[in-house]
């Protein structure tokens, strides 16, 4: 799944909306195109890798851009976010 490029207030809905329809299957998240990432859209990741890792399931961040990068590290949650490394 392509996360879009502004994870704001405004888009965590539709976030947690997209990620509910994917539960119960492996998932990649592809945060390449991320310019904008938001404690809102941070915590519906952080509650969807809670619970793909309750379900025995993997859930991964792949390509993840500069920006989501820096977000997640200055919000303190880069030990909390399954971000793969090199891709």
């Amino acid at each position: 799944m392509l996360l879009p490029q502004i994870l704001n207030v405004e888009a965590a809905p539709a976030l947690w909306a997209e990620l509910g329809r994917a539960r119960g299957a492996p998932l990649e998240l592809d945060a390449s195109e991320v310019d904008r990432l938001g404690a809102p859209c941070l915590q519906v990741l952080l509650a969807a890798a809670n619970a793909w890792a309750e379900s025995g399931l993997p859930l991964r961040i792949i390509r993840a851009s500069p920006a989501f990068r820096e977000a997640v590290r200055v919000m303190g949650a880069e030990l909390m976010l399954p971000l793969s490394e090199g891709e």
